[in-house]
């Protein structure tokens, strides 16, 4: 920075520092630290734009606290305009970790217990939950109506559930 520069930013600093920095301090609701760095951004937009403090053009005070009202502003809209932070410490505990050994059980055990059931109800479990069909696709797949797949898949989770209880899994 030349010396011309930092006069010029001495001089308004000495001229209008504590005008600005308590017009800041209005325009933030009182929080000195975003104050400051309003007053600093303001300098540095007139150190930017000397022109604009040409007495010729106007009040340099008018200026400088135009454009900390310009900055505030911005500054608040770009606050606004944030989504805003959550602070709890009520946050779930993170869900545990699934080893891939028992991942490897849990397939097994479904794939023995499936492997009891009749083929009707193992069919119909296999449509509507492994392969994600609807009611109608599942009757379609199936060559039953509607219906039939509704009960199937009710009596056949009963039996599953049964299953399960006889080998250990539920209770």
């Amino acid at each position: 920075m030349a010396d011309d520069d930092a006069e010029l930013l001495r001089a308004l600093n000495e001229e209008h520092g504590d005008a600005l920095f308590a017009h800041a301090l209005r325009l933030v609701s009182g929080d000195r630290q975003r104050a400051e760095d309003l007053v600093q951004e303001t300098l540095l937009r007139a150190w930017r734009h000397p022109e604009a403090l040409d007495p010729g053009r106007g009040s340099v005070r008018a200026w400088l606290f135009t454009t900390a009202r310009h900055l505030a502003i911005d500054a608040w809209r770009r606050r606004a305009s944030r989504v805003g932070e959550v602070v709890t410490d009520d946050l779930p505990e993170p869900p545990p970790e699934v080893d891939e050994a028992d991942r490897a059980v849990e397939a097994w055990t479904v794939a023995e217990a499936l492997a009891r059931l009749s083929p009707a109800h193992r069919d119909v479990l296999v449509e509507c939950f492994y392969q994600g069909r609807s009611v109608a696709e599942a009757a379609v797949r199936l060559g039953v109506p509607p219906g039939t797949v509704k009960s199937r898949t009710h009596y056949a989770l009963r039996s599953l559930r049964l299953v399960l209880e006889e080998m250990g899994v539920t209770q």
